[in-house]
């Protein structure tokens, strides 16, 4: 993961101008490769974001074309947002793809919850861990995952444990870009086309700070008064001073910023009753890779 590079607006900077005919190519790409995978039985693994979504509305629609089976699983565990638990569970149900759900337990690793920047690896196993058995059981032949080309840029030690596990990644095969990916969801009709990357709420967690499913509580409670208030592009961090105490770090992309400020009594006020010494504003905006230190 890129580490402390702002981004201004994080969708309109993956959405970059796009060739429509290049895109067109690269799916057509996708989907001829889909059906060979499809048709001997594909587990998605379905996170609720974007490139997952688009890769099993792609399957989807290769099983409607060609035959084949197509299944979505998805894990939960306290460092699933919930918005992403009801993303997940309405596109399904709009696509009428079969949807599993499985609990992740990558809370009881304590490889896990030191948080250090193997974090996401561990993470990662116990996901294809969970799909590899669930695949197995299902007579599923292939687990894919929504891994992209624009994510070779960045450092994903998740993505390890993918190719340890030999989950397949169609979006990179087939070289299509998150802005690609972005803009061809968007023509289709698509759900979810708009929205932002929403990585696992340990992600929030600065590097070092152990995981508990009570700070994980934390971040989303104050992203959620963020969220309702209309910001978008935001993150609530775990910090910790040299004393040991802890605070709240707030990145926002500078349109969201003014959001942060009219919040900021009940921000405050929420911080200190969870037990944080403060809550701040990071003037620097909202980034990528913000949790790592």
């Amino acid at each position: 993961m890129d580490k402390g590079l702002p981004i201004i607006d994080p969708i309109s900077a993956s959405a970059m101008e796009v060739d429509r005919e290049v895109a067109q190519d690269k799916l057509a790409a996708l989907k001829e490769a889909l059906s060979t995978r499809v048709g001997e039985g594909a587990l998605v693994a379905f996170s609720g974001g974007m490139d997952s979504a688009f890769l099993l509305w792609a399957a989807s629609a290769v099983s409607t074309e060609v035959g084949g089976r197509v299944v979505a699983l998805t894990t939960t565990s306290p460092s699933t947002p919930a918005r992403d638990r009801e993303d997940a569970r309405g596109f399904t149900r709009l696509l009428g793809v079969e949807h599993v759900w499985e609990e992740s337990y990558e809370m009881d690793l304590p490889e896990y919850s030191l948080n250090d920047r193997e974090r996401c690896y561990h993470c990662k196993t116990e996901l294809f861990r969970i799909t590899g058995r669930a695949a197995g059981e299902s007579d599923l032949r292939w687990i894919l995952y929504g891994y992209n080309a624009s994510d070779r840029g960045d450092d994903r030690p998740g993505h390890r444990a993918a190719l340890e596990a030999g989950v397949l990644t169609p979006l990179a095969d087939a070289e299509l870009t998150k802005g690609e990916i972005r803009f061809l969801m968007k023509e289709a009709g698509l759900p979810l086309s708009g929205k932002a990357a929403s990585p696992c709420l340990s992600s929030r967690v600065m590097t070092g700070i152990q995981i508990t499913p009570e700070r994980l509580a934390d971040v989303e409670e104050l992203e959620g008064i963020l969220r309702k208030a209309g910001a978008e592009a935001i993150r609530v961090r775990i910090c910790r001073e040299a004393d040991a105490s802890f605070f709240l770090r707030v990145e926002a992309s500078p349109g969201d910023m003014n959001i942060v400020l009219n919040c900021r009594e009940e921000l405050q006020t929420e911080g200190l009753r969870r037990g944080y010494r403060w809550v701040t504003l990071d003037l620097g905006g909202y980034r990528t890779g913000g949790g790592v230190t």
